[in-house]
């Protein structure tokens, strides 16, 4: 048995260059199956463990794996990713490794959620979370880095209060798993009416949906019953100055509030739900700990990712991709080096030539 040996799984073919990156170690072979099943029947035969992309780990998996006494891991992007977004087949800069469970998936705890409930925060390492948290606010820094930061104005009257309520891939497996009672735009805009009756509420569709790459997207109209004004196309930084209060889901952007000091309500159950800085409508008993603003930061953005240096393909610290970040960002658009490589640009294409030639989606 080799268990030097991984077996990769559920990773687009256009994706692997970025993830060879993170995953590839002296010693250690990485062998990409075509599906889970295969991964299960090459690991029952080789040995070594199972990386498997968690948003595409199918029911039943990870007891199969433990039948057969397969370690199993589970990589997701980490939280400040690239300029550009993942279904541009834009490559990332972090990637979470997770030997425990996922961030997303409230269900089971994660490495994270371990973290963040027992693990120790030194002073040092809480300056440096808090010298980092200035530096994204101070630069307008998100996940994806995507939008304009032309400022959109808040059409609310004076003195009205003012909510932004992000929309969100509704396929998505934060939601499937983390959002059991509110699973969908316009049902969350829906309750956030109801509980907010007299606020100005403000949605911002979500970039993928837009695009049209993934489901969840609403018309203006429907949107319009719950909400009074829709924005798109803009930063969600540049909204943040203008806004009191954001409802979500499980998105990304209620995390990307809390760094700002904009209070939080949570529909779902986020990674940043439960530690005492949100406003929150489920409960995870687990999460017993009351955190600061810097520890979720020091646990989140420093601790749990893993980072590789956009310009030279080196790992390296959360400081270094958070200037890359600033200073592409900066200039408008993303830059090559955050793109896939030309020849696996050229493999994406082949391959969708072919789907599309045999008929298939």
């Amino acid at each position: 048995m080799n268990s030097s040996r991984t077996e990769v799984v559920g990773i687009k073919p256009w994706k692997r260059w970025q993830i060879d990156r993170f995953l590839r170690e002296p010693g250690n072979r990485l062998h990409y199956a075509a599906s889970p099943a295969q991964a299960l029947r090459n690991q029952a035969r080789h040995g070594g463990r199972i990386v498997i992309w968690a948003a595409r780990e199918p029911e039943g998996f990870a007891a199969a794996a433990a039948r057969q006494q397969c370690p199993l891991v589970r990589i997701e992007d980490g939280f400040l990713r690239s300029v550009g977004l993942g279904s541009a087949h834009v490559g990332g800069a972090s990637l979470v490794i997770d030997a425990e469970g996922i961030y997303f998936d409230p269900r089971t705890p994660s490495a994270l959620e371990r973290l963040l409930q027992d693990g120790g925060f030194s002073d040092a390492l809480l300056q440096r979370a808090a010298s980092l948290r200035q530096f994204l606010v101070s630069r307008g820094l998100t996940k994806y880095n995507v939008g304009t930061l032309a400022q959109v104005p808040i059409g609310a009257p004076a003195g009205r209060r003012r909510i932004l309520v992000p929309g969100q891939v509704e396929n998505d497996a934060s939601i499937r798993y983390g959002a059991p009672e509110v699973g969908s735009n316009v049902e969350l805009l829906r309750r956030v009416r109801i509980a907010e009756p007299a606020a100005w509420i403000v949605y911002k569709p979500h970039p993928d949906t837009e695009a049209g790459t993934r489901p969840g997207r609403i018309a203006d109209t429907a949107a319009l019953r719950h909400a009074d004004q829709v924005v798109r196309d803009v930063s969600a930084t540049a909204l943040f100055p203008q806004i009191d209060a954001v409802h979500t889901m499980t998105s990304l952007l209620g995390f990307e509030a809390l760094l700002r000091g904009i209070p939080v309500t949570t529909w779902g159950l986020p990674f940043y739900a439960g530690w005492g800085l949100t406003q929150d409508h489920l409960e995870i008993p687990r999460r017993s700990r009351r955190l600061s603003l810097d520890e979720l930061v020091a646990g989140t953005l420093i601790v749990y990712p893993r980072y590789i240096d956009p310009e030279n393909g080196r790992p390296c610290e959360v400081e270094t991709v958070a200037r890359q970040l600033a200073s592409d960002s900066a200039a408008g658009a993303p830059l090559e080096r955050w793109a896939a490589p030309r020849l696996a640009r050229l493999c994406l294409g082949l391959y969708r030539s072919w789907m599309s030639a045999h008929g298939k989606p």
